[in-house]
């Protein structure tokens, strides 16, 4: 007679392993075809994540929100729990404008539960995977305050609203920015679809609500109207998500992963200074995707566009880039982008250098803070890119730097051509060493016997 197994250990270790090996066993025996798909369709639903430890390193503040936590990741925060009571007002001030009954917005919210869940991910708490009430209760509570903050109702506050009125805004907007950008901070924009189907006629577009939400999370953040030609008019995942569309817009590409570079090895852009003693001339682009970088080999021009440094370049470069990271199909454009200027920038002079030929913007106090941005907060650990741009054009800037006679030219031209009293002695010099020459050629025919 074949025994059933049985657990017989009494403490509370052996007892937890016994129950693992159970579940283990489950998913050994499970025969369901469709258990993989199930699971790979999980890992594509998820947008927003959780930074691992190992990533984030020394900079987990970085990634905390400052003033407002928006969905699960951060709710409940003691530094962030001020907040609350402003967004439970928003609630109440957006419901009572939309004379609509609170139901109705709750039974938007519930119609996608699942949609919005999937978004985080394993990444989400088990309380708010089994009380879907409070899950659907606080992404309404959020979803409706980001809706009241971006859509600039000033009028329906008080002059004086610490957060709502166009007074405070001007004073916290900035935080509220940088709290939109994190990654562990966000909210799917589908919620302010459900949210804004709620408040706008039934016969509104589809595609025109997307085009409006977009635009919407856009202007707030401070992105020009023209971005929205960059991420097209579909509604992309989240606020960060569409920020990162703007940044890495190749017009005429399809969306999806980075092809393969056509450049096996990887190649270190040189210095600024060395690219400037190469005679390369440095030029602004006329847009700031990171991927309107360009190197005319004929004339010695880089293009590139202007990079901003403000005090919240270093948390926002650090999410785009653990996007990038965690995401798959976000590319690695902002990574190889911050690489690059890495490699560009190893000291202060390298930044004025920038500095000077108006392709880099620094609002962080002086040089050697903007180096040091680079050289150790953002690059630090980071993986080197495989954007196929931008890998090209370090290729060509490189191969470009190494022959002399460029370096040679430039030299000739800095010395002498640049000032015109110089060259007119360069050219006389030169002419009095031809015609020297040409005499003494002359005399020593004359002197043949």
């Amino acid at each position: 007679m074949e025994m059933r197994p049985e657990c017989v250990s009494v403490t509370g270790e052996e007892k937890h392993t016994c129950s693992c090996m159970v579940d283990v066993e489950k998913m050994v025996a499970d025969e369901n075809p469709d258990s993989g798909r199930l699971e790979a369709e999980r890992w594509e639903a998820q947008s927003i994540y959780l930074v691992p430890e190992w990533l984030k390193g020394n900079n987990s503040k970085e990634y905390r929100p400052q003033l407002v936590s928006l969905g699960p990741f951060h709710h409940g925060d003691p530094n962030l729990l001020p907040m609350e009571e402003h967004k439970r007002r928003s609630l109440v001030q957006l419901i009572k404008r939309s004379k609509k009954p609170l139901q109705d917005f709750i039974t938007a919210v519930d119609d996608v539960v699942q949609e919005l869940q999937g978004a985080y991910g394993m990444d989400l708490d088990v309380k708010w995977r089994n009380d879907k009430r409070s899950f659907v209760d606080m992404m309404l509570t959020d979803g409706c305050f980001v809706l009241e903050i971006i859509s600039n109702h000033f009028l329906d506050y008080k002059s004086h609203d610490p957060v709502f009125s166009k007074r405070a805004i001007d004073r916290i907007g900035s935080i509220i920015q940088s709290d939109m950008l994190l990654i562990e901070n966000q909210l799917p924009l589908l919620l302010l679809k459900k949210i804004l189907g709620v408040l706008l006629p039934p016969d509104y577009l589809q595609v025109e609500m997307d085009t409006k939400i977009n635009l919407m999370v856009l202007e707030f953040l401070g992105r020009e109207d023209e971005d929205l030609d960059m991420v097209n008019t579909r509604l992309r995942h989240h606020p960060l998500d569409l920020y990162h569309g703007c940044l890495t817009y190749k017009e005429g590409a399809t969306e999806g992963p980075e092809e393969e570079s056509t450049v096996n090895d990887y190649e270190p852009m040189p210095s600024a200074l060395e690219i400037h003693e190469a005679g390369i001339k440095f030029r602004k682009s006329n847009s700031d995707t990171l991927l309107d970088v360009h190197f005319d080999m004929k004339r010695g021009v880089l293009t590139m566009p202007v990079m901003m440094l403000f005090d919240s370049t270093e948390s926002l470069y650090l999410n785009l880039m653990a996007f990038e990271r965690l995401h798959v199909g976000a590319g690695e454009v902002v990574t190889s982008y911050v690489i690059c200027m890495d490699d560009m920038i190893v000291s202060a002079r390298d930044v004025a250098m920038l500095r000077s030929n108006d392709v880099l913007v620094n609002m962080l106090g002086c040089d050697e803070e903007a180096a040091k941005l680079f050289n150790g907060t953002l690059s630090r650990g980071q993986l080197l890119g495989s954007c196929d741009d931008l890998r090209q054009v370090q290729y060509n800037v490189k191969a470009y730097c190494g022959k002399s006679w460029h370096k040679w030219r430039a030299t000739l031209m800095r010395t002498h051509i640049r000032n015109p009293w110089a060259f007119i002695s360069l050219v006389a010099a030169t002419i009095l060493l031809i015609c020297t020459l040409l005499q003494t050629i002359y005399t020593m025919k004359q002197n043949k016997p």
